[in-house]
């Protein structure tokens, strides 16, 4: 008799036994895909309808002129991706957290952990104020071109209310992906961003605010997006909200260290991306160069916008299949997610490259910076394939816990390997932005072999029981 493919165990879903035959490579492939997408869809989708939000006020910006162009990209590029990453990456232990919790069972923890990072991202956001306070001052030291430095900084200190609405959106989003429950998220990102482009007609074409009414929009919808999960988790998802409970404010110490360590991944691997904006900035001709880069930043988080989706899928997948104690169940999502992800590059790399001279002209009608931006095609496209496998990498990480492990990973190969080779083409060899794009995409080679590497030598039992002795440790029993 054959044994199945499918171990039957009592739980919600049952591990897989070894693949040995191209027919249980179909059933996995097929049964993975499903799950994936399942996941994979809503979320990408709803980055794209975040994402899209960005990208109108960059339009909107653009329209404006090159320097409200330039001065939003700063913002948005370098300040606002402070706040965004850090508190992002923060989430990132929640994800965890929450997922790998979910999968064991235990319901009522994921309650305290989201209401517990509520708490501590909005601590985090007070402390960053000055940050935005002084924005300006900080700019200019950092040697941004004076005029663009002096609009960016108002248009941040505007967007301070924007800022604390992500420490609400951030933990609501983890607590809610790691149920899979991602179509409620998706809808309400889509209303959201039909809203926001309503008021940026308004207060820019008929009010004529400007930037000023930029960041009115940003902070009226930030809130608006914080309010909409925040109602649907309390008043429409009573299964898996177990109530407000004091024992949220219980070990917020403790938490905020698992926070901060959890956060120094993501942060090192997108503030590269910050270094590389405040870096370009400095070149000659800087409202030509943070313009042209910009636009390539905000094409290359269309194709992001799918690959966050796959990596939230692969969190999720990866830490509920840990929480069931199905190591099989994990290291298959990692291959079919990776496969599915490396196609999805390939694409998208082909696409920039036939239309290298014509996907600029949607940001600006400049043809300084139109063809700034045709020059930059060919690296946009290769940097979009290797954000295919790394943000696969990056899931896998987070529904493991290995964020600490990855930090260190990053810190050697970003800015130790690839930071000064960028600098030294940009600078030293005259390269421009080209250089410096170039020279630092050898970091995230550097990254992503090390990391399949170490995938590649995982022993995912192990880890289910590292998960195991995680959950005994945030428990909230511990605490009766």
């Amino acid at each position: 008799m054959e044994t199945p493919l499918v171990s039957q165990k009592f739980t919600s879903e049952s591990d897989y036994s070894a693949v040995k035959r191209l027919k249980d490579v179909k059933f996995v492939l097929w049964t993975e895909t499903v799950k994936i997408w399942k996941i994979a869809l809503p979320v990408a989708l709803t980055h794209l309808f975040q994402f899209l939000t960005n990208s109108s006020t960059s339009i909107y910006a653009g329209h404006l002129g090159d320097i409200q162009l330039s001065s939003i990209s700063v913002s948005q590029g370098v300040l606002s991706s402070i706040y965004f990453y850090l508190l992002f990456g923060m989430s990132s232990a929640l994800a965890t957290l929450c997922g790998q919790a979910f999968g064991a069972g235990q319901i009522v923890s994921t309650c305290i952990y989201v209401q517990r990072s509520w708490i501590i991202l909005t601590i985090t956001c007070t402390i960053l104020l000055p940050v935005y306070v002084y924005a300006t001052p900080v700019l200019k030291l950092l040697g941004q071109d004076e005029e663009i430095a002096d609009l960016a900084g108002t248009y941040s200190i505007q967007l301070i209310p924007h800022m604390f609405s992500f420490a609400i959106v951030f933990p609501t989003l983890r607590f809610l992906q790691a149920q899979s429950k991602v179509k409620v998220i998706m809808c309400i990102a889509f209303v959201v961003l039909l809203i926001q482009n309503g008021l940026l007609y308004m207060f820019i074409h008929v009010f004529g605010w400007g930037v000023t009414g930029l960041a009115m929009v940003s902070d009226i919808i930030g809130w608006l997006y914080a309010l909409a999960l925040v109602v649907y988790t309390i008043g429409w998802n009573k299964e898996e909200w177990s109530g407000f409970s004091w024992m949220a404010f219980r070990d917020l110490w403790a938490f905020s260290k698992l926070c901060l360590a959890s956060s120094v991944m993501i942060c090192l691997e997108q503030w590269y991306l910050t270094c590389i904006m405040l870096l370009v900035g400095l070149l000659q001709n800087p409202v030509i160069s943070v313009a042209s880069y910009s636009i390539c930043f905000n094409v290359q988080g269309w194709h992001f916008t799918l690959l966050l989706g796959i990596n939230t899928a692969i969190s999720v997948r990866v830490s509920n299949t840990l929480g069931m104690s199905h190591p099989r169940a994990a290291k298959y999502s990692f291959y079919v997610a990776m496969f599915q992800s490396l196609l999805l590059g390939i694409l998208f790399m082909t696409l920039i490259f036939l239309t290298k001279e014509d996907f600029a002209t949607i940001f600006t009608s400049s043809e300084d910076i139109i063809l700034a931006v045709t020059e930059l095609a060919y690296l946009l496209g290769i940097t979009m394939l290797l954000n295919s496998i790394s943000q696969v990498i990056s899931g896998v990480a987070i529904g493991s816990g290995w964020q600490v492990m990855v930090a260190y990973i990053n810190m050697a190969c970003y800015y130790i390997v690839g930071l000064p080779i960028g600098i030294f083409l940009g600078f030293k060899q005259h390269l421009g932005v080209k250089g410096l794009w170039g020279g630092t995409m050898c970091g995230s080679i550097l990254q992503i072999l090390v990391l399949l590497l170490i995938i590649s030598k995982t022993n995912w039992t192990k880890e289910v029981e590292q998960t195991a002795h995680r959950m005994r440790t945030w428990n909230i029993d511990n605490y009766h």
